[in-house]
């Protein structure tokens, strides 16, 4: 693979095909692992040959071997994909998403101590780590296992389980320490 590398550092195209068929299978699995769609995956892996194409000739064999370097690359260019995605989630049956809206006839009151219990949840987020605020997100906003958490961070699994639990230990104690003040 080095010499392909060398190659494609002094323009060979021929080489960059070569490259590409005998390493697309991972690549292209990897992307797909962190994207989760296959047109996304598609597009991830169009980009990682187009980068390689691009910086062969910075690649450096005294840093690590070609398919360390991929995967970095491909690891790199999915995340950077759904960092630009859109977060938000279509409903197919939006009628569900009223469910949980309270009636327009509800008790203002209760109304009022939702606002608040919302309002103390997201302070209690806001005062947690970054990296705790994003496991928690994917924990319990995206439905993730903490196996797929660990597969798409690249983060240790009993790192990502020692995260989300001081995370949610923090979570409780904050909102503990909140709720009792409120009814002081």
């Amino acid at each position: 693979m080095q010499t392909w590398v060398t190659a494609i550092a002094n323009h060979d195209e021929q080489a960059l095909a070569e490259l590409y068929e005998a390493t697309l299978a991972r690549i292209y699995g990897l992307a797909l692992r962190i994207t989760r769609n296959t047109q996304a995956a598609e597009e991830v892996t169009e980009d990682i040959y187009w980068q390689v194409w691009r910086e062969a000739p910075r690649f450096d064999s005294q840093r690590g071997n070609v398919m360390a370097w991929l995967l970095t690359i491909a690891r790199s260019r999915a995340l950077d994909y759904l960092r630009k995605e859109d977060n938000a989630e279509l409903c197919e049956e939006p009628e569900l998403l009223l469910i949980d809206e309270p009636a327009r006839n509800s008790n203002p009151q209760d109304l009022l101590l939702a606002t608040q219990k919302n309002l103390l949840l997201n302070q209690a987020l806001q005062q947690l780590e970054p990296i705790q605020r994003q496991l928690i997100a994917m924990a319990f906003f995206r439905g993730l296992t903490h196996e797929e958490i660990a597969s798409f961070t690249a983060i240790p699994l009993g790192t990502v389980k020692s995260h989300i639990r001081r995370a949610l230990k923090q979570l409780y104690d904050t909102l503990e320490e909140d709720l009792i003040k409120g009814f002081e």
